[in-house]
């Protein structure tokens, strides 16, 4: 019998999105019909500009490329990046990586050592804290609420930050939430940041996806004094509706990005060839596509915010970016499921997907008990029927 497994990996949990999405497929697949809120991808086809540029290119785009990505991709993320963002890194500081996931496992190898401390806010991705114990450091949550927007307080960052803190990690807007950070938000936490030698990781992957007129600031354009240790991780996956063709990257200061440079050369090497040109092609390439689905985006919001409020024992803010939904369903504790009743979000969970077939994931994972998340990166069709259904389960459920 050969050895156990790796010990790191005992403190490590698995994917719950993944893990529902998985759940969800089989389902289907046995002939059930699912509402699939669970997992966070765009149901839209890539924009064909894009696709027409990775079909142009399979003649020639098909050998390595140097580990980084190409030249001219990482001259497209900078110029983005000055366009979206409000600031130009230059291009040794742009790893580009297969997806914002990659870059964020490069960069938890990259900075972590045992018994190092990340700050992270609840509710959090699923994979922050998860890819900090594979390298032996010790997440710290930093607990939100929802009266607050689910934004930390300065007050509290400051409380959690000490001497083996060795980066911050922030996520706006936020997956799970779609909460995020204004301006004076973010200038308020620039002010304690100052104040403690740590890096930042900013994951902005959604931070094109806003509403009600909300526009996301990035913390490296109005804190310029702290880019020498901020890290941005972004891509192209959410905006451009591109999940599956896997580019994301890392803007680092020059050290940190030799340092996921060497990680990468051991490990992927290069993104696809292919990808990178499509990349390069979404970045550079016409905008009225995004703007249209960023629209599609704000009406399905609507529709799933309003929905879920009307459903009684749901309670739902308003997020202001991404594309998830993140209530608080306490209200349906209680009702009776088989011979048990509903204690969790988690059992909500189950119990919708089992009475409902809707597929969506439960908030302990994320930190957050008693919410559950729903994208609604679907079409209101869909939102609306699947809603109808829950509300009706949820009325004639006993208690």
């Amino acid at each position: 019998m050969p050895r156990n497994l790796a010990k790191r990996l005992d403190a490590v949990a698995p994917s719950a999105t993944l893990a529902m999405t998985a759940k969800a497929a089989e389902l289907k697949a046995a002939g059930r019909k699912i509402y699939a809120f669970g997992v966070g991808e765009p149901d839209f086809e890539t924009p064909e500009h894009i696709r027409q540029a990775a079909e142009r290119s399979m003649s020639k785009a098909s050998h390595y490329t140097p580990v980084q990505g190409t030249a001219s991709l990482r001259e497209a993320i900078c110029v983005a990046t000055e366009r979206d963002r409000g600031w130009r890194p230059t291009p040794d500081m742009v790893t580009a990586c297969v997806g914002a996931k990659h870059a964020l496992f490069n960069l938890a190898m990259v900075l972590c050592d045992p018994g190092d401390e990340f700050v992270i806010p609840a509710p959090y991705w699923v994979s922050h804290p998860e890819q900090i114990r594979i390298f032996g450091g010790e997440p710290k949550i930093v607990e939100t609420s929802a009266d607050d927007g689910f934004l930390v307080k300065p007050e509290a960052l400051e409380r959690a930050l000490g001497p083996r803190t060795k980066a911050v990690i922030l996520c706006t807007p936020s997956n799970p939430t779609g909460a995020a950070y204004d301006e004076s938000e973010l200038r308020a936490l620039a002010e304690v940041l100052k104040k403690h030698d740590v890096w930042i990781v900013l994951d902005e992957i959604y931070g094109d996806l806003t509403y009600d007129g909300f526009e996301h600031v990035s913390l490296a354009k109005i804190a310029p004094e702290l880019r020498e240790r901020i890290i941005v991780v972004d891509g192209v996956s959410k905006t451009y509706a591109m999940t599956g063709w896997r580019i994301g990257w890392a803007i680092a200061p020059p050290a940190i990005s030799k340092a996921i440079l060497k990680v990468q050369g051991q490990s992927t090497t290069n993104p696809t060839a292919i990808a990178q040109v499509a990349a390069e092609a979404a970045l550079l390439g016409p905008r009225e596509p995004l703007r249209a689905m960023a629209k599609a985006f704000g009406e399905r919001r609507r529709r799933m915010i309003d929905g879920l409020n009307q459903i009684p024992g749901i309670r739902c803010g308003w997020p202001r970016g991404a594309f998830y939904a993140f209530p608080d369903v306490t209200g349906l504790y209680g009702i009776k499921w088989g011979d048990k009743r509903l204690a969790s979000a988690d059992d909500v969970t189950l119990w919708q997907l089992d009475v409902c077939g809707i597929a969506a994931v439960a908030g302990e994972p994320f930190g957050a008990p008693g919410h559950v998340r729903y994208t609604y990166a679907a079409a209101e069709s869909v939102i609306e029927e699947a809603l109808a259904v829950l509300g009706a389960a949820v009325a004639r459920a006993e208690r």
